[in-house]
């Protein structure tokens, strides 16, 4: 009867609020909007995301899901106090033998004020619906169990409820941005220090979240998180690449940490900008008492290609044979990440 699979659909469709939690990716920084609205044009003037992960093979139905992401600023005037920046993001999430399906859409609107010629600080917001639905004939109850064999013909343990229903939600953050290279006109030297700090609070109006009709409430889930690029020296191509993820839901948390390691492989051009940079990443993060997770991205010119797997190491294992979530993630910047410009709103800084 896959007892693992029948026992992680029945805690997500009968517990109590505790228990429901968001998805998150392990690329975490290929999906910026999802942890984060104020991180709309943060980093990048314009930037398009697309995130797929498929886990937990090993104990039923794999759980899968699939993430859409874009936001881009409205004015990157050099002389600027600040700017403004939009974005958009949806997920959909398919999980378990139920066919437990979420799926989120969100706007987000952000305001990047600079502090100085070198740091940044934002404020986003972000409101949108979201939609759950499950086929009840997917799940196995302990009352359809006759004494000798699972019989389906037997009445299961949901009698009534509905099976499909939609949300409003809110959420907001801010977010901290440092840049050595603010205020260079071009730079594609290996000296890049720069970081982006960030908190959030999600589901604001905590929307109810409940099949049977219970007074289950979705816990607003508060988010911290940091990325990095140190460079380790100009006559090196080598960079550490840390980052840091906290999320708070109800009393589950999730710590997660890490770094990769960049190797420039090819630099842009200086002045004839006829040559793409391209870079090699591979590193590895922890989730404590989870997962750890090995990583590589390929970057060339605007495109990024993230792989990574998550190796399950908690007490699920048991049932995962330590197998967790294969990740792919796909990213496009209008411009060079390693180069800045001015002029056309498409730089990284």
């Amino acid at each position: 009867m896959k007892l693992a699979a029948i026992l992680s659909t029945l805690i997500v469709v009968i517990g109590g609020s505790v228990n429901a939690q968001d998805i998150h990716f392990s690329q975490f920084y290929m999906n910026p909007l999802q942890q984060n609205p104020a991180m709309a044009g943060a980093v990048y003037g314009m930037e398009a995301n697309i995130n797929y992960k498929d886990q937990w093979r090993a104990i039923g139905a794999p759980y899968k899901t699939f993430a859409l992401g874009y936001h881009l600023r409205f004015d990157k005037k050099r002389t600027s106090n600040g700017y403004l920046a939009a974005g958009a993001n949806f997920f959909a999430d398919r999980a378990g033998d139920s066919n437990m399906g979420t799926g989120q859409g969100n706007l987000a609107l952000a305001y990047h004020a600079k502090l100085n010629a070198h740091n940044r600080l934002g404020g986003g917001i972000q409101a949108g619906y979201f939609q759950r639905s499950i086929d009840f004939t997917g799940l196995k109850w302990g009352s359809q169990f006759d004494g000798v064999a699972y019989d389906e013909t037997l009445a299961g343990g949901i009698t009534s409820g509905s099976s499909n229903f939609t949300k409003f939600d809110l959420g907001a953050g801010l977010v901290w941005v440092y840049n050595n290279k603010e205020g260079d006109i071009k730079v594609t030297d290996n000296h890049d220090l720069n970081f982006n700090v960030g908190f959030s609070v999600m589901h604001l109006t905590r929307p109810k979240y409940s099949f049977i009709g219970s007074s289950e409430r979705l816990p607003m889930r508060i988010v911290a998180h940091a990325n990095g690029v140190i460079s380790l020296a100009e006559s090196s191509k080598m960079a550490i690449v840390p980052g840091f993820m906290y999320y708070r839901q109800g009393p589950a948390q999730e710590i997660y940490f890490g770094t990769l390691f960049r190797h420039l492989i090819t630099q842009d051009s200086k002045f004839t900008g006829l040559k793409n940079s391209s870079a090699f990443y591979w590193g590895a993060y922890l989730r404590t008492r989870d997962a750890i997770t090995a990583k590589i991205l390929f970057e060339y010119g605007g495109w990024g290609f993230g792989v990574s797997y998550d190796i399950n190491v908690s007490s699920l294992k048991t049932a995962t044979s330590t197998r967790g979530g294969l990740e792919f993630g796909i990213r496009y910047t209008a411009g060079n990440p390693f180069i800045k410009t001015y002029g056309a709103d498409h730089s990284r800084y």
